[in-house]
């Protein structure tokens, strides 16, 4: 399937006004920063997956077989293997970009390494490649869990024993083995119409309220840093993110003969870098203004690059 270029850019345009309304709402102070943490858990915890476990229990078309969890491992293996390749340019040529000091290492790993795989994504899923949207929910659980395990190690220091409860805990990840269960033993006809009704409008709310949040928290770095002082982070994150990584995230599509799985994998490839990482970033006290250059950078230049992408690649990496 190949995107009309007209309906991509009204989609894409769509979904970058949300987080630009989430920048308004911080500028005129709707949404206070306080309020960041109590609604990214919200966002995590409640919205996702509620929309997660609607969508799995209803979607007729979901397999059961244990090839089902195959997008769990490519995600897996694509947010892991991007911040281990991002870590690795970094500390071999990112003295030369501005990226000098271990916690300058740390986060630009984290950040270049991971991208928006939720956010964005879905609604590009959803009118684009409706039959695709359940894969990447599944995808999304081996994202989770390289973010919870390689990505915290890799921002935080910590062992990989202090991440395994936050990884089996992920309110995301129990969501969708509960449904993925109750689909198996034949219990979703059973399942009280009335709960997934409420997961249905829950579900609805997830990505609205993630994208004007992620416009809240990039508004609030937009005026503290200049772009003098960035602009070689942000060279390198363009090379790592927007072309290096995407490169190798399209060669996975002809290791698969699943059509799901290629169409998640090239919207992947054309993402930007993920927002959350930076409020982590902002967590565990490491280089903030590497990771706005990342983060921000990368977002803004995705405006443009997305719609070609999605109407452009889909010809050459998509059968006919």
């Amino acid at each position: 399937m190949q995107p009309e270029a007209l309906s991509v850019l009204s989609t894409v345009g769509s979904v970058f006004l949300v987080i630009a309304v989430g920048g308004l709402a911080r500028k005129w102070k709707w949404i206070a920063s306080d309020a960041d943490r109590s609604l990214a858990i919200l966002t995590k915890s409640v919205l996702m997956p509620a929309l997660f476990f609607h969508r799995i229990m209803t979607d007729p078309n979901l397999s059961m077989r244990m090839d089902a969890w195959l997008p769990a491992v490519y995600g897996f293996g694509c947010t892991a293997g991007g911040i281990l390749i991002a870590g690795s340019i970094a500390k071999g040529i990112g003295s030369g970009f501005g990226v000098r000091t271990d916690s300058q290492r740390r986060t630009f790993a984290f950040c270049a390494g991971i991208d928006n795989y939720g956010y964005i994504p879905f609604p590009l899923a959803e009118a684009f490649f409706p039959a695709s949207v359940v894969t990447l929910m599944i995808y999304n659980v081996g994202v989770d869990t390289a973010l919870w395990s390689v990505g915290l190690y890799v921002i935080s220091g910590q062992g990989l024993n202090a991440c395994w409860k936050r990884i089996l805990l992920s309110p995301p990840l129990l969501a969708v083995l509960l449904a993925v269960c109750l689909r198996q033993t034949q219990f979703d006809g059973w399942f009280p119409v009335p709960i997934l009704q409420a997961c249905q409008q829950l579900g609805k709310c997830s990505i609205p309220m993630g994208l004007i949040l992620s416009g809240a928290i990039i508004y609030d770095y937009a005026e503290k840093f200049h772009w003098g002082r960035i602009w070689r982070p942000f060279v390198l994150a363009i090379a790592v993110r927007m072309v290096l990584l995407p490169a190798g995230i399209l060669l996975l599509t002809m290791s698969t003969d699943s059509m799901p799985l290629k169409e998640v994998l090239l919207v992947q490839a054309a993402m930007p870098a993920a927002t959350f990482p930076m409020v982590m970033t902002r967590l565990y006290d490491q280089d903030i203004e590497i990771a706005w250059a990342v983060v921000v950078g990368t977002s803004f230049l995705a405006i443009l690059t997305i719609p070609l992408w999605l109407v452009f690649a889909p010809v050459y990496w998509l059968p006919r």
